[in-house]
């Protein structure tokens, strides 16, 4: 009978052994970080800020591919759907936890189909409007929209990103009526606005302060409870309208069945480069925070988001169009 348990025994050996080898090999090619946004846009520098650090804590290439089109459905439907073997990650953002109220007809469920992995930071934003618009003060920009209603048009980078969040949640408790203008990413919004195409933008801060700088847009108020270090000479949307905030912020996520082994050591390294001063320093001059947190944080961050984003939509009655 001894004799029968250690040849048994034995027989297992080359399986466990298969099998740690296995857990231990990842990463074993390049980590594809798929950002469903476009070029330029707060989640595309995130992603290419956090590529080259992570790829050396990893030992393989990270590499950052955008897809980006349908409010960020394209790109997130092609993580929800890949292999789960943590070789292909999602940049999300809150237009995922808006999404889920605004689209809802989505290919996938966030927190079915998607395993969340980590925070990565959030920042505020600044409302700016092209020098043709005849306005100085935020004060000024309301009660010419009040002059003339429906006759006013502001640019975000898609339906249900933060930027068209801020401006509906704006409308709505400055009692006006602006129409939303919708382009494939920040980059074409800000270039509509630079021209003048578009009169009316919000912003992440650091893209919007060079042109702020060079005089080819006027910035009017940040969205943050606290004037920004960055343009600390612009009052906050607050101090017009009190309680108006409104953030951008940025997260990891992998494909719901992705190992936990694999989703632990991605937030362990996540984490530990997020508390590294170079990346902080990198993301403070980027307007943003650091924001690290643990696999069941970032859940709980996760469903609380989601339900904050449905009760501001509703607020507003945002739609995805």
């Amino acid at each position: 009978m001894h004799r029968r348990r250690l040849i048994a025994a034995a027989a297992m050996l080359p399986g466990l052994c298969g099998h740690a080898r296995a857990q231990t090999a990842w990463p074993s090619r390049p980590v594809r970080l798929v950002v469903p946004f476009g070029l330029g846009g707060s989640a595309d520098v995130a992603a290419r800020l956090l590529a080259e650090p992570l790829s050396a804590a990893l030992g393989q290439p990270v590499v950052v591919e955008n897809r980006p089109g349908a409010g960020a459905v394209i790109g997130t439907e092609a993580v929800a759907k890949s292999t789960p073997d943590g070789h292909t990650l999602l940049v999300m953002s809150n237009t995922h936890t808006a999404n889920e109220t605004l689209i809802p007809q989505r290919p996938y469920a966030l927190l079915r189909d998607l395993a969340p992995v980590g925070a990565l930071n959030i920042a505020h934003h600044v409302l700016a409007v092209h020098p043709s618009l005849g306005v100085r003060t935020l004060p000024e920009l309301i009660a010419k929209a009040r002059a003339e209603p429906g006759r006013l048009d502001y640019a975000s980078s898609g339906p249900g990103t933060p930027y068209h969040i801020a401006g509906e949640v704006f409308r709505a408790m400055a009692g006006i009526q602006v129409n939303h203008i919708p382009f494939r990413g920040s980059n074409e919004a800000r270039t509509a606005l630079i021209a003048g195409q578009v009169p009316i933008m919000f912003d992440a801060i650091p893209t919007m302060r060079e042109q702020i700088g060079a005089g080819r847009v006027l910035g009017l108020a940040t969205t943050g409870p606290q004037r920004s270090p960055l343009l600390p000479e612009l009052p906050t949307v607050a101090e017009t309208l009190p309680g108006y905030e409104a953030s951008i912020w940025l997260g990891i996520m992998a494909p719901a069945a992705t190992p936990t082994p694999v989703l632990e050591r991605l937030n362990a390294e996540l984490n530990r480069l997020l508390e590294t001063p170079a990346a902080r320093d990198a993301m403070v001059r980027g307007g943003a925070l650091p924001m690290p947190m643990t696999l069941a944080a970032f859940a709980a961050f996760l469903r609380a988001d989601i339900e904050r984003q449905r009760e501001w939509i509703r607020m507003a009655g945002i739609t995805a169009g």
